[in-house]
């Protein structure tokens, strides 16, 4: 993952800086290049995953921790990327049962999925927080420190994970039995679901950011959940199915 340079270039210990962060770059990306499993704690990237469903705020405190003895904020360990795309692709077996993919549909459905769903949309996220955080949230004066991308990128993905257990496997398992059909109901029950799994995403988005000492006004982030809530009371009012709309733009985007 990315990790903010310094912006101060004059001094000697800017530049020592700037080199140790490209260089725990290049040691996160040679780490997944080459799949050196044997570099990398899946046991504590899994345990994150079960707070994430449970206290997503002391996920966080190990951040604190990695900051006093490591000098980032952003993991530098890829497990916990490296599990998302297991369960991405365990769970994208579920939608390609729904949607009765051939095989070649299902590896274009799974690397849709991973490199434009997951990863894409978390860089330009990571990217506008990355931009906000830095611009508005940042104290002034006290703390001569920035927002790494690595981290923004890292809040996206532990926000993404609760999410993706929501839409892409509780989905699908109740899509045949409450969540498929024209009634009003339907779209309240699949809809629920998304509006859910959203709001999750902006809290944890907030906590994550919150996290950071040198950040303030990070609660407002939070606004985001009212028009979340108006989105779905006007998606019930006109009986817009968000899932089964979903199903259909996955069968439009793969050609089957």
């Amino acid at each position: 993952m990315m990790t903010s340079l310094p912006t101060h270039r004059g001094d000697d210990g800017s530049w020592i800086c700037q080199k140790e962060s490209i260089t725990r770059q290049y040691k996160f990306l040679r780490r997944i290049v080459k799949l050196k499993f044997n570099q990398m704690v899946f046991q504590f990237a899994l345990w994150q995953m079960v707070y994430l469903m449970t206290n997503p705020a002391k996920v966080y405190k190990n951040s604190r921790y990695r900051k006093d003895t490591k000098n980032q904020w952003a993991r530098d360990d890829p497990a916990f990327l490296v599990l998302l795309a297991v369960f991405l692709a365990v769970s994208s077996i579920l939608f390609a049962i729904i949607l009765k993919l051939s095989v070649p549909g299902f590896f274009q459905f799974l690397l849709w999925v991973i490199f434009i769903d997951c990863i894409g949309v978390g860089l330009v996220i990571a990217s506008i927080m990355w931009f906000i955080c830095n611009r508005l949230f940042k104290v002034r004066g006290g703390f001569d420190q920035n927002v790494e991308f690595g981290y923004a990128f890292d809040v996206h993905c532990n926000a993404f994970f609760p999410l993706l257990v929501i839409l892409h496997v509780l989905q699908p398992i109740l899509w045949h039995v409450m969540i498929d059909g024209d009634s009003r109901l339907c779209t309240v029950l699949g809809n629920t679901m998304w509006m859910s799994a959203m709001c999750i995403y902006v809290y944890i988005t907030m906590i994550g950011y919150a996290a950071l000492p040198f950040l303030k006004g990070t609660e407002k982030l939070l606004y985001c959940v009212p028009v979340v809530l108006i989105l779905f009371l006007f998606s019930v009012l006109i009986n817009w199915n968000w899932g089964r709309r979903l199903i259909h733009f996955y069968k439009f985007r793969i050609g089957e």
